[in-house]
C-alpha cells in the first residue's frame, strides 16, 4: 500500500471518536484544521448539531443495503474532513450508517490539515475539496476509486450558482444544505456503490 495512505490509515479516527472530538471542539469554542477562526468555530458548531440529528434520522435504502450485504471484499473507507466542513457534516453520518450496514467496510476519518499529503494525492481540480473518500479493497491494499467532496447533483448546483453570481456565498450553502436535507443522503449512497462495481 502506499505509505502515505498507510500512515493515515495509522493515526484514522473511528466515527465514534471523531464524533468525540468534534463535540469535544464545539464546547470548547474549537475546530478542527490549522486555523482557529470565529467563522469556522462558528460552522463546527453548526455541523455538530447537524452530526446529531443526522445520526439520528439517517437510513440506509433497500436497494443499498442489498449490495452491501453482498460485499465480498473487505474495504476500508478513509475519508478525509475536517469538522468545520458542511459537506462532510452531511456525508460523515452516512457513509457511518452504511459501512455499520456491512461487516466488509471500515470506515476510518482523518483531518485533511493533519494529513496533507493524502489530501494532495486526491485533489479535485486541483483543490484541497472535503470530504473526500478513499475506496481501498483490505486485501490488496490497492485504491479501487475516490469520491467526494459532494453528489454530482449538489456539484451541478454550487456550480451553476458559481457561474450565475461569480462567488460561493451564504445563500449557496444554505441552497446546498436545502438539497441535502431533500435528498436524504440517497445520491452519496448509490453513487458510493457505484464506484465499487
Amino acid at each position: 500500500m502506499n505509505s502515505i495512505i498507510e500512515k493515515s490509515l495509522v493515526s484514522s479516527f473511528s466515527y465514534q471518536e471523531y464524533r468525540n472530538h468534534v463535540t469535544l471542539l464545539a464546547n470548547d469554542a474549537k475546530t478542527t484544521g490549522h486555523e482557529q477562526t470565529e467563522a469556522l468555530i462558528n460552522y463546527t458548531k453548526l455541523n455538530e448539531a447537524r452530526l446529531n440529528r443526522l445520526d439520528k434520522t439517517m437510513q440506509v435504502a433497500n436497494d443499498v443495503k442489498l449490495f452491501l450485504n453482498k460485499l465480498e471484499k473487505e474495504y476500508y473507507w478513509l475519508v478525509l474532513s475536517e469538522s468545520w466542513c458542511g459537506d462532510a457534516a452531511q456525508i460523515l453520518p452516512i457513509l457511518n450508517k452504511m459501512a455499520q450496514a456491512s461487516d466488509k467496510i471500515d470506515l476510518r476519518i482523518v483531518l485533511r490539515d493533519d494529513n496533507q499529503e493524502l489530501m494532495n494525492l486526491f485533489l479535485t481540480n486541483g483543490t484541497r475539496s472535503i470530504p473526500k473518500v478513499i475506496i481501498i479493497d483490505k486485501t490488496t491494499n490497492e485504491v479501487i476509486n475516490d469520491f467526494g467532496p459532494r453528489p454530482e447533483e449538489a456539484r451541478r448546483l454550487i456550480v451553476n450558482y458559481k457561474a450565475k453570481h461569480g462567488i460561493v456565498d451564504e445563500t449557496a450553502k444554505i441552497e446546498l444544505q436545502k438539497w441535502y436535507l431533500n435528498d436524504k443522503g440517497i445520491s452519496t449512497q448509490r453513487e458510493i456503490i457505484a464506484l465499487m462495481k
